[in-house]
């Protein structure tokens, strides 16, 4: 059986169990992975079958979504064909370890009633979390390549509005992308 480990922080531990240890069973039987939780130290134990060790990278992913900051529901989007999991570390990304300075760049991120964060999931298809010194991002590639470089440029600072700009642009170029893109041709034997 291929084992996986997993830290989480232990304020995200009573999220990953669920009501009555729902949400550790939904995970489990939806990956035929066994899921165990030591709470007290936030150490989290997967192990799955010797035939899908797929299976046991897709649940350590969508414990560690939990365990920054996602909810279940949004974190069971990684079990889906082509959906990854991002984490930017913010303080590798700007240089600033301090507190004051943490609060106002992550601050950059969630924007005033959530509403950058919200912008960036509308435009970019990624859904999106800020918790402690990381920016966690779950999409497909291009999503995660467009949502990665919005949150990269707000943690530099640049304006909002030319961040939304940028995201609205890379998003209408990707449509007329696959619009003009040839359609895959049938082999007739």
């Amino acid at each position: 059986m291929p084992t996986l480990y997993a830290r989480i922080p232990d304020d995200r531990v009573g999220v990953l169990i669920g009501p009555g240890g729902r949400t550790r069973r939904d995970i489990s039987r939806r990956t035929g992975v066994e899921v165990r939780v030591d709470a007290g130290e936030g150490e989290v134990c997967l192990d799955g079958p010797d035939t899908d060790p797929i299976s046991v990278m897709k649940a350590r992913d969508v414990v560690l979504a939990i365990g920054r900051g996602f909810s279940p529901e949004r974190a069971l989007r990684l079990l889906k064909e082509n959906t990854f999991l991002g984490i930017l570390d913010i303080k590798f990304t700007t240089g600033h370890h301090e507190k004051a300075a943490l609060r106002r760049i992550r601050s950059r991120v969630i924007g005033t009633r959530g509403r950058a964060r919200s912008r960036i999931e509308e435009l970019s298809g990624c859904y999106v979390s800020v918790y402690g010194a990381t920016v966690a991002l779950i999409g497909d590639q291009d999503q995660l390549e467009r949502a990665t470089r919005a949150v990269e440029l707000l943690l530099k600072g640049s304006e909002h509005s030319t961040v939304f700009h940028f995201l609205a642009r890379m998003r209408r170029d990707a449509a007329v992308e696959e619009a003009i893109a040839p359609a895959p041709l049938d082999s007739e034997e």
